[in-house]
């Protein structure tokens, strides 16, 4: 019996799990990225050579601690390599983590190989050589928490590079993620049953070829010359030989059969040649086809007759390429003719955006968590229904419900949560006479919502569901959250509106979420003596922090005779209390045209003087890098907002932003353009921000946050965090 570790990409371990049961494992364990399992040897082989899921079959020999490099080296050469290879094969080492003693990956990876060469000396009298490209044996070391582990890398090459990708396109997916999501969504169910597959925007065909290989019983790495284990001194050569020729045998058995109709397209013709070269390379050319064909040009094959089956793609969603803004469309485009064409197939689509998917205007039977590489992503499968039914569209409006109809238990409950923090805070409503608040923040987890009122509309923002909460109960809750405000309204739901909000990256919080509703959604409010225009539906976001309404109050009170500097001042709603508490001028910076344009309203709503009042669209951090080489008294300001996302990497920007690694640069920064007797508010919504101790040392830093909190938002007191931070005298 021997226990192997195979890694996968994030997200797929349980499919990885369920795939080497099927492959002979008698016990699996599953961690991040990976798959504990054991199995008879025959079982290592058959991993490797038909996983579709897994990156590595590693066969783990030691694992043992390293606070120092010559505990990595004694602990390497203590491992019996002569059970598993001679001087005569060549070596690698794969080596990943870090500690205090071994900080360099390339470091671990020459002491590892040193250990090894020296161990073989030892007991050969002689030495293995180095083969960084194409070694005989490759060996696998991970170092965490001052533990190595230590293994046989069984796969040589990651799995998922099957050998018939000969031609490349941008941002390809890789194979075994492809197959994962075939998996995820289906296809050996729907192929089994004459189901088609169809990919309206193919690129190098990896989905339809791994679609394929599922429908023909191909194993995806029959093709493959090398394996890892060839290397290996306990290689069986006649296990592994009975092992391969029942999987070449079952692919003449799959080819032979009538395939499901496998189709793909594409309006670059160049991805089509790509695609059509994989396709022959994967010996798949009699039974995938592939068409040059824009997306709106798509029409069901019929030639012969298709009841049924799976339209997957992979479309951009302005990641790797493609201006997310410009996508909307394509999106839109795509999901009219998943509606239009397919009625009943099932709809797969791959997107790290989910304001994207939104554009789809159909809903998710089902969620799935992954990673395309490094990019947090998002599978989501759609079961399209026919033109009768329509209940796949999501309305941003929705239906006012029939108020005979009882309401769930959840409903209900939902229901008295919001009366009872409305009773909470209609006293506090009333003497302070705010007329946009929160009245409800995701209470109760499996209510994951943030429930705003705007004057008389309700703004409801779906967050991301707890992890424990399967996706079709996260639905059933989110339509008795509607269900619930529909009936609060009284059926007047053209005032309310209801979003997905997910972690935003790059530009994505400044993009348009739904055009059609601009006009309706957009209104004005009051603050105090501030007015500001929100609108509910277009953007991520409403166009006003509710939570930074006591920070507004105190810039208000603090901004008398002050030159006051907005730093990613959104939509200026800081400066426009500034300048109403008697700011004598202001500056407010942003990177995004559609914030400084939202900006100028508010500056018109109040009657700020423009000529005193200015609005800057620009990087904020080149403009400080620039502000702090011109450093003078007319340069500096007395009192500053600064107020940066957690993150950001938009394009607009010559630098990535992390608040936590740079805060500090960017509060030195500030404060030398501070003057000497000025206050910086400073803000972030960075929940496990911590602030250096270099600030504390230099500056005189206050810790403000739970003053700047209104009793809306006492129930999360971690909405926000702000200082006031000062020059010493």
């Amino acid at each position: 019996m021997n226990k192997i570790f195979a890694t996968c990409p994030k997200g797929l371990e349980e499919l990885l799990a369920s795939e080497l049961k099927s492959l002979g494992a008698d016990k699996v364990g599953l961690t991040v990225a990976g798959v504990f399992a054991e199995g008879a040897v025959s079982f290592a082989y058959k991993a490797c050579l038909w996983s579709r899921v897994a990156n590595r079959i590693l066969l783990p020999l030691a694992k043992f601690k390293v606070i120092n490099d010559n505990d990595l080296h004694q602990g390497i050469k203590k491992v019996p390599w002569h059970l598993h290879l001679t001087p005569r094969e060549s070596i690698a080492v794969d080596f990943s983590g870090s500690n205090d003693a071994i900080r360099h990956t390339q470091f671990g990876a020459q002491r590892v190989k040193d250990g090894i060469v020296d161990a073989l000396q030892e007991y050969f009298g002689d030495r293995s050589d180095v083969d960084l490209k194409n070694p005989d044996i490759r060996i696998n070391v991970r170092l965490s928490k001052d533990q190595v582990n230590v293994s046989l890398d069984l796969s040589g090459d990651s799995l998922h590079k099957r050998g018939y990708r000969a031609a490349m396109v941008a941002a390809p997916l890789k194979e075994n993620l492809a197959a994962a999501l075939l998996l995820r969504a289906g296809w050996l169910d729907i192929s089994a049953q004459g189901g088609a597959l169809i990919d309206p925007m193919c690129g190098s065909g990896t989905l339809l070829i791994e679609g394929a290989m599922m429908a023909a019983d191909i194993a995806p790495n029959l093709n493959r010359e090398k394996f890892g284990f060839h290397g290996w001194l306990q290689h069986d050569k006649v296990l592994w030989g009975g092992v391969r020729q029942d999987a070449i045998d079952r692919c003449q058995l799959g080819l032979a059969r009538n395939l499901p109709e496998i189709r793909g397209y594409d309006k670059d013709s160049r991805a089509i040649k790509s695609s059509q070269e994989n396709i022959a390379s994967a010996g798949l050319d009699k039974h995938v086809r592939v068409t040059p064909k824009p997306m709106l040009a798509f029409k069901i094959p019929t030639h012969t007759q298709i009841e049924h089956g799976l339209m997957i793609c992979n479309p951009p969603y302005g990641e790797r390429w493609g201006d997310a803004e410009e996508l909307r469309p394509l999106y839109q485009s795509l999901g009219e003719l998943a509606k239009r064409e397919c009625p009943g197939w099932r709809l797969a689509i791959m997107t790290s955006n989910a304001e994207l998917a939104g554009e789809l205007r159909l809903r998710a039977n089902k969620k799935y968590k992954l990673f395309n590489g490094a990019i947090p992503s998002q599978f989501l499968l759609y079961q399209l229904r026919s033109e009768a039914e329509k209940i796949d569209v999501i309305s941003p409006q929705e239906t006012p419900v029939d108020h005979e109809t009882v309401m769930t238990e959840g409903a209900k409950m939902f229901a008295n949560r919001l009366k009872k923090n409305f009773r909470k805070l209609n006293s506090w409503i009333n003497q302070s006479e705010v007329n946009c608040y929160r009245l409800y923040d995701a209470d109760m987890p499996e209510y994951a919502v943030a429930v705003d009122v705007y004057d008389q509309a309700i703004h409801v923002q779906e967050y991301a569901p707890p992890s424990d909460i399967e996706s079709h109960q996260a639905e059933k809750h989110l339509g008795e959250v509607r269900e619930v405000i529909s009936q609060h309204l009284r059926g007047n739901t053209s005032r309310a509106f209801f979003k997905e909000r997910r972690r935003q990256k790059g530009d994505s919080q400044y993009q348009r979420k739904d055009g059609h509703q601009e006009k309706s959604a957009s209104f004005n409010v009051t603050e105090g003596k501030a007015v500001f225009e929100v609108n509910l539906a277009v953007y991520l976001d409403t166009g006003l922090f509710l939570d930074h309404r006591p920070v507004r109050r105190m810039i208000c009170d603090m901004a008398k005779g002050k030159r006051f500097l907005n730093l990613f001042c959104y939509t200026a709603t800081a400066t426009v209390h500034a300048a109403l508490g008697g700011a004598t001028s202001s500056l407010s910076i942003d990177m995004s045209s559609s914030y400084i344009d939202w900006a100028e309203r508010n500056f018109i709503l109040n009657k700020m003087d423009i000529n005193c009042h200015q609005l800057l669209k620009e990087d904020c951090l080149g403009w400080l890098a620039n502000a702090t080489k011109v450093n003078n008294r007319e340069t500096q300001f007395d009192l500053i907002f600064l107020d940066p996302p957690t993150f950001s990497n938009s394009k607009k920007m010559d630098s990535v932003l992390d608040i936590q690694r740079d805060h500090v640069k960017l509060i030195k920064d500030t404060m030398l353009i501070l003057a000497p007797n000025g206050i910086l508010v400073f803000s972030n919504n960075f929940r496990n921000f911590s602030m250096s101790t270099s600030i504390e040392e230099h500056y005189r830093v206050e810790n403000i946050t739970k003053k700047t909190l209104d009793p809306d938002f006492q129930r999360n007191q971690k909405i926000h965090n702000c200082w006031l931070i000062r020059h010493y005298e």
